[in-house]
């Protein structure tokens, strides 16, 4: 037996009404002072700038990940059966802390370090001197380990890892509802009851009865629109490019804003911990009054949304003379131009490259998602272009 709580934890939550929390060892993590730096994340970087309620934070997507999960493994049978009490806490453990390694205006922060969001989790949850480690060592000293196993997708039950991270997992699923809640929009929604009554493990691994397909098919969907509705939204980038154009001049520079001086260099778990958007804000309001002319402008217009103009697929004759403007408004383009190449292909909402859906066939057998419905088909045949968006000073 593994500690429980003296009586059941209950968390209001917009999206799934409550959150359960019953084991000791959750409770911990989630009062740990790493968690607890999830409040002051935005789950959405820069939409917020954009769709102007979505200010929800990593703390509270973290919380529905978990609250999935712990449906999943007490409410579908085959799961249920399959896993052990501690491979249960194992994998909820791992579905509370997976993003506890995001930095500051989610993803974007990522290109002012050498390591990726999921790595600097794993340092996290192993480092023996944080919070959350001596929580999870409190249950079981080998259950770090075994959580970043789950989230490193090495962990020998792979039913485990699909339950967190693959095509149809706890994150997708409950991002996509939160932020289409958060944003307003109802882009994201899709019917998760259904999705999680037509679940099954068949030969270990994660499938959908060919009943719930179309519960699947919705989920695809909404992932499609809200990636080009919500995430990728050029307004929302351009906010997150001037954050860069700020940092990229000012690491490269030998202006000294205290609060920024840690990006100089690799943090230390300490330094990232330290390290959230109420920092960063105070940072940007004393660069707004520094000697620097440029990082001046930058923080200025981080602080007063002033953001940069975009324009779709330039030819070079455009983009030219957009440099000529740019100059001729007394600006540098090398300062204030960014074009961005991408392939669409990233953002498609369902690929077989990284892990499929599998659906239980009435005739009992597992099949692909891709060989059983006609939207899957037809969307596994779009076209992989190339995009390319540039963005420049309001003029």
């Amino acid at each position: 037996m593994y500690p429980k709580t003296s009586e059941t934890k209950v968390l209001r939550d917009p999206i799934h009404g409550y959150i359960h929390i019953q084991y000791q060892v959750i409770w911990d993590c989630l009062n740990s002072r790493e968690f607890q730096r999830l409040h002051r994340i935005h789950q959405l970087g820069g939409v917020f700038q954009v769709y102007h309620t979505a200010e929800h934070s990593r703390f509270g997507h973290s919380l529905g990940v978990y609250e999935i999960v712990r449906r999943m493994v007490n409410e579908v049978e085959d799961i249920n059966q399959s896993l052990s009490e501690y491979e249960k806490i194992q994998v909820m453990c791992a579905g509370l802390l997976h993003d506890l390694g995001h930095g500051p205006y989610s993803h974007f922060f990522e290109s002012l370090q050498t390591q990726t969001h999921e790595q600097r989790t794993c340092q996290l949850i192993l480092d023996p001197h944080t919070e959350v480690h001596q929580a999870l060592c409190r249950c079981d000293h080998l259950l770090p380990q075994y959580v970043v196993d789950i989230l490193m997708h090495r962990h020998t039950k792979a039913l485990m890892n699909q339950m967190i991270s693959s095509q149809l997992d706890a994150d997708r699923m409950d991002y996509l509802l939160r932020d289409a809640y958060e944003t307003g929009t109802s882009y994201g929604t899709f019917d998760l009851e259904r999705i999680l009554r037509t679940m099954r493990v068949k030969n270990g691994v994660l499938c959908m009865k060919e009943s719930g397909m179309h519960s699947v098919e919705d989920y695809i969907m909404a992932r499609y629109h809200m990636y080009w509705q919500v995430y990728l939204h050029p307004d929302a980038k351009s906010y997150e490019i001037l954050i860069q154009l700020f940092f990229s001049y000012y690491c490269q520079s030998d202006i000294h804003i205290p609060v920024f001086e840690c990006l100089r260099h690799e943090m230390t778990n300490e330094e990232f911990i330290e390290m959230d958007e109420c920092r960063m804000m105070y940072g940007f309001q004393e660069s707004s009054h520094c000697e620097d002319k440029i990082l001046r402008e930058y923080a200025k217009a981080i602080l007063d949304r002033h953001l940069l103009e975009w324009q779709e697929d330039p030819s070079e004759e455009e983009i030219q003379a957009i440099k000529k403007k740019i100059e001729a408004a007394g600006y540098d383009p090398s300062l204030w131009f960014v074009e961005e190449k991408k392939k669409s292909s990233a953002y498609l909402p369902y690929t077989e490259s990284d892990s499929i859906i599998w659906i239980w066939t009435r005739h009992y057998e597992l099949k692909p998602l891709s060989a059983c419905s006609e939207i899957v088909k037809a969307l596994l045949r779009m076209e992989n272009t190339l995009e390319k968006r540039i963005y420049y000073v309001k003029l």
